[in-house]
């Protein structure tokens, strides 16, 4: 399983392949990741199979899925990235900015960690 998936269960309280299962079911429902733009026509510029491929346990998540996690769960994520250092913030809002609840997680650069507070 992810390290993505299993952050986002320490703060969501559900399995981690149910929230990826949830992420991939709001991506083939074609809702937005980001306001204005069709997310299905993005995907697909990536890999025209990527929900499919992202619904494999072995398949790491990242930012796109991140979003979404915002949008159904309605909270703010902040991804401090630590590599090398550098502990730069990368804020993750809601649609329309819904946010019940703010969440904190760690990017090493291949490694996502929860931050417990």
């Amino acid at each position: 399983m992810s390290c993505l998936f299993n952050s986002l269960s320490y703060f969501f309280n559900e399995k981690s392949y149910d929230i990826r299962q949830k992420i991939c079911d709001y991506l083939k429902q074609n809702n937005p990741i980001i306001d204005g733009l069709d997310t299905l026509f993005i995907l697909n510029l990536e890999n025209p199979n990527y929900i499919e491929h992202m619904r494999k346990t072995s398949t790491w998540g990242g930012a796109i899925e991140i979003q979404c996690a915002c949008n159904i769960w309605k909270s703010k994520i902040i991804v401090k990235d630590v590599r090398r250092g550098r502990h730069k913030n990368i804020e993750f809002l809601p649609l329309h900015n819904e946010i019940e609840k703010t969440i904190h997680l760690e990017w090493s650069g291949g490694h996502y960690e929860p931050v417990r507070r």
